[in-house]
């Protein structure tokens, strides 16, 4: 049984940084891909970061530059970190894990967190 929880979130001000985590719990096969998405009540969910099974990563445009995902595969610990925030960047984050065709494509993955708040404001 595979299990992902985040952690990590919280309210900052415009400007500053976070840490989200993913902890996965259970085994994932081999070459599996590891996605951050974030949702706005009344949107559809968004991809944010992605890193497949060899360390290889790609981001959402408009987040490029400011976020960076990282993987601990000792820790079996997933990361967001999250610099310069801004208002905009309100929302909660989520893990996913899968073997999707389309890596920033919700609809792809099998497993999901439960989701952490990240606030921003001014």
């Amino acid at each position: 049984q595979v299990q992902l929880v985040e952690s990590g979130g919280g309210a900052v001000k415009t400007g500053g940084s976070l840490r989200l985590s993913c902890v996965v719990s259970g085994s994932l096969p081999r070459n599996h891909r590891m996605t951050w998405f974030r949702q706005v009540p009344g949107t559809e969910r968004e991809g944010v970061a992605t890193i497949d099974s060899e360390g290889r990563t790609a981001y959402a445009d408009s987040l490029k530059g400011r976020f960076t995902i990282s993987v601990d595969n000792a820790k079996n610990t997933l990361f967001l970190q999250m610099n310069n925030l801004k208002p905009e960047d309100t929302a909660t984050y989520y893990c996913a894990a899968g073997y999707p065709s389309r890596s920033l494509d919700s609809t792809d993955y099998t497993y999901w967190g439960q989701g952490t708040q990240v606030t921003v404001s001014s």
